[in-house]
């Protein structure tokens, strides 16, 4: 702890906050209280404000006290502890901020690490779920994670110190209760040395999953490719490789793919289906022939016109330079790119989102194709149909923009000018 600095302690009146607060004070370091009265035990829990009140004065700090309203926990789906620790720490948060403390200091010890980490498996979890609470994150600093509760017991009452009790910790109505009171007596009952070994586990895989993730990080930046507003992973090189589900999940959860949504994605690649696309918020997964493609699952592109006044020498669209060019002209064989004769043009141009009826005579072709079937021909993956435009003159279809230019428009020996697409 900086002696210099000062913080928050968040005080409950329990013993391990209590024993906290009795430490801090005789090391010397600066702090105030934080309390949050829930009101959810009555009468018990004013006595604990008042106890946390009389540790203010005899440790001669200042005290911050909240008080919850019976409605603040009428939040649908969510449990009266989850409520309550946000309210708390919310609070926290907000009282950092306006006070510009250093932080805030709880007394979370070894067995609620241990329940932490309990929980978070029985959950669902992945590897991170045994990382538990951190020792510090953010504002919040947790010095107490090394100790165990019958530690934090015996100085208490080796220094004839007094701590007010919780009697809901003794109701197995929370989940994390019934740990605590049930289940990790009961493994101790048969394996005593549980605290130690399960310690000693779990910062095992806490070094793995470090390892991991420095594992995934090369990875990722070997294979995951980004190309404008999407992401490709090619099948193959997902398909050789070794615990493939959590590369893949770990690409995608921050994209709110859940690991049950990886599952369905591989089940796809190795069902050899093509095409299929898994939603998740405004985020979408196109199973392609070769790739994985992530990108935005909203597309929607307003109505952009060209006037033939405001082309200038150069005019930027999107990733296309827009100019005026006067023979001779060189021709840009790349398909992406646009070289049009500007005379056959009706200004205003209009750039929209494809649709399903459009057709255009394809460069090269006599006969009118779907802009669909052409989509379909140049193998294009869904993801990427969905964010085709089309570069239309007088309602007619001049351009799909980045993949073919109508016949109609095309310049020949006879153009003396032409409207040039230059992709950046």
């Amino acid at each position: 702890m900086d002696l210099k600095a000062h913080y928050i302690l968040a005080i409950s009146g329990g013993v391990d906050s209590v024993c906290l607060g009795h430490l801090l004070h005789a090391a010397g370091v600066k702090f105030s209280l934080a309390h949050f009265n829930y009101g959810l035990r009555n009468e018990e829990s004013d006595g604990d404000e008042l106890f946390v009140r009389e540790m203010a004065n005899f440790w001669d700090v200042s005290l911050f006290v909240n008080k919850a309203n019976p409605e603040d926990f009428e939040v649908r789906g969510k449990s009266i502890q989850m409520v309550a620790r946000d309210l708390r720490y919310e609070w926290f948060a907000k009282l950092v901020k306006e006070n510009q403390y250093t932080g805030v200091i709880v007394a979370h010890h070894f067995e609620d690490q241990l329940e932490t980490i309990l929980l978070n498996l029985l959950r669902g979890t992945g590897i991170e779920g045994v990382y538990g609470m951190a020792e510090k994150r953010d504002y919040l600093i947790r010095p107490m994670l090394p100790f165990k509760r019958s530690e934090i017991e015996k100085y208490m009452v080796d220094h004839k110190l007094h701590w007010r009790i919780d009697s809901s910790n003794q109701k197995n109505v929370y989940k994390r209760n019934f740990l605590r009171n049930d289940v990790i007596p009961n493994i101790l009952q048969g394996f005593p040395d549980a605290l130690t070994t399960l310690d000693d586990s779990f910062q095992r895989l806490k070094d793995t999953g470090k390892a991991f993730f420095y594992l995934f990080a090369a990875w990722k930046s070997q294979h995951i490719i980004e190309e404008g507003a999407c992401q490709y992973l090619n099948i193959s090189s997902l398909n050789s490789l070794p615990g493939k589900n959590s590369m893949l999940y770990y690409w995608l959860r921050d994209f709110g793919y859940s690991y049950s949504d990886v599952v369905d994605i591989i089940e796809a690649i190795s069902g050899g289906i093509s095409g299929k696309i898994f939603y998740s918020g405004k985020y979408m997964v196109n199973v392609d022939r070769e790739m994985i493609i992530l990108g935005e699952n909203n597309f929607e592109q307003s109505e952009f016109t060209i006037e033939a006044t405001s082309i200038s020498m150069k005019t930027q669209f999107s990733k296309y330079d827009i100019l005026q060019l006067e023979g001779p002209f060189e021709i840009d064989k790349n398909s992406e790119n646009a070289m049009l004769d500007y005379d056959k043009l009706d200004f205003p141009l209009t750039i929209r989102n494809w649709e399903l009826g459009d057709r255009f005579v394809p460069l090269g072709m006599n006969n009118e194709k779907k802009v669909s079937d052409l989509l379909i021909d140049l193998k294009v993956p869904v993801i990427k149909k969905k964010s085709v435009s089309v570069l239309c003159s007088k309602g007619e279809v001049v351009w799909v923009i980045g993949y073919r230019v109508s016949e109609h428009f095309k310049f020949d020996v006879n153009t003396k000018k032409v409207l040039y697409f230059k992709k950046r």
